[in-house]
């Protein structure tokens, strides 16, 4: 549970430095005042009052909590478990994410059971700890997409693994029950992926009218989409379709990018995952029979995807910091910051990526800036990460409307 504060108290944070996702870098001898889970002020020369405790974070610099917009909480190896044992595999996931630093995430769904809404439940009534969640229920695909993740079993015994839909009726209908389920984003599988059963990265799974059926129906629940997608083809037709969000499209071209950039349309760019397993190409040890077609679409796509990891940092699109968590380790999920150096992103855009432009594309706009008035969601990481990027992994405080939940002397 986050640690309380005294009732009524303020809370004046004092770090060597701020960087409050608005300028270019971080002000030195900056303060920032907390007061009943929102900023009241930030200044040089601010004084405690009698009201107030005081907490200094030496060797620190402060920023909003970062948002990561592309997790997977649910353990998707669980999903022929109980729903109960499905939901408890989460909680290590939260309680990783939040230590790193990410008080908001959004979940992309899990391909049957719509539990990361009873887990955003949850941590809104502080049952668990963990970020602040988002959720897009389920991923919808087609019959034999990405989100049919035991087409064995429907073959066999009849039993579907998946959100599953087809065609224009179907799609409004299952776009009503993702509403009905208590959703706040709608998410689709544009086309295949690298771990999917049957298809594979360069398909396209929907057509111009399914897609079109999915966003228009998302849009009359005023529900945002987000789209599961690779390619040119799938990538421009997400996009025509009036998605809010790109997953991905890292085997997309200049054609795909240019789309993006006319239309507004955000990018989520997931890199880390993609080096993750590109990295392990060659390791035996890193795979086995369960992997095997995911080692397989990796190695096929090695080079295109190599290539298409660089594109982001050279287009005007619009990116939001994305990891794809829960695909590898959650407790890795910072390490998307070093990755997005690496491919040519500035320390500038990488940061704004999880903090003020990942709160523009969730419509949040309390969250990802450090200014008065905003929601005091702050992490405070050792060092400066405008000269390290990997200060990025050295939380040393979080804080979650103003309440610390992370930061016991080392």
């Amino acid at each position: 549970m986050p640690m309380p504060k005294p009732p009524g108290r303020d809370l004046l944070l004092r770090p060597d430095r701020v960087w409050d996702a608005i300028e270019k870098g971080p002000v030195d001898g900056l303060s920032v005042l907390v007061r009943e889970g929102r900023i009241a002020a930030v200044g040089h020369d601010l004084a405690p009052s009698s009201q107030a405790d005081v907490l200094e974070m030496p060797g620190c610099t402060l920023m909003p909590g970062f948002i990561d917009c592309h997790v997977h909480l649910l353990d998707e190896a669980a999903d022929l478990k109980p729903s109960a044992y499905q939901t408890l595999t989460a909680i290590p996931a939260l309680t990783s994410l939040l230590a790193n630093g990410f008080t908001t995430v959004r979940d992309l769904g899990s391909a049957h059971l719509p539990l990361n809404v009873s887990l955003r439940q949850a941590v809104e009534e502080g049952l668990i700890e963990g970020p602040r969640i988002l959720a897009a229920p389920n991923i919808l695909s087609p019959r034999g997409g990405h989100g049919d993740k035991q087409p064995s079993m429907a073959q066999r015994y009849g039993r579907p693994v998946g959100t599953l839909a087809d065609g224009p009726d179907e799609l409004r209908r299952a776009v009503r029950e993702q509403s009905r389920a208590g959703a706040d984003w709608i998410k689709f599988a544009g086309g295949g992926g690298f771990s999917s059963a049957v298809d594979g990265p360069a398909s396209t799974a929907y057509s111009r009218i399914e897609m079109h059926t999915i966003v228009a129906t998302a849009d009359d629940l005023g529900l945002p989409c987000a789209a599961h997608v690779f390619t040119d083809r799938a990538v421009l037709r997400a996009v025509a379709a009036g998605v809010r969000s790109v997953e991905h499209a890292c085997l997309a071209t200049e054609t795909a990018y240019r789309s993006m950039e006319d239309a507004g349309t955000y990018l989520v760019p997931t890199q880390y995952v993609q080096t993750y397993f590109l990295n392990r190409l060659e390791d035996d040890d890193c795979w086995d029979s369960d992997t095997t077609v995911l080692r397989q679409s990796y190695a096929e796509h090695a080079d295109t995807l190599r290539e298409g990891l660089l594109r982001p940092a050279r287009s005007t699109v619009k990116v939001a910091f994305g990891t794809d968590a829960g695909m590898f380790p959650h407790t890795d999920n910072w390490r998307e910051f070093p990755t997005m150096i690496a491919n040519g992103f500035t320390h500038l855009r990488a940061l704004r990526a999880a903090t003020s432009v990942a709160a523009e594309l969730l419509n949040r706009p309390d969250l990802g800036v450090i200014a008065p008035n905003a929601t005091a969601d702050l992490v405070a990481v050792k060092g400066d990460p405008f000269r390290d990027i990997t200060a990025t992994g050295r939380p040393r405080y979080v804080l979650q409307q103003g309440c610390p939940v992370r930061g016991l002397p080392k």
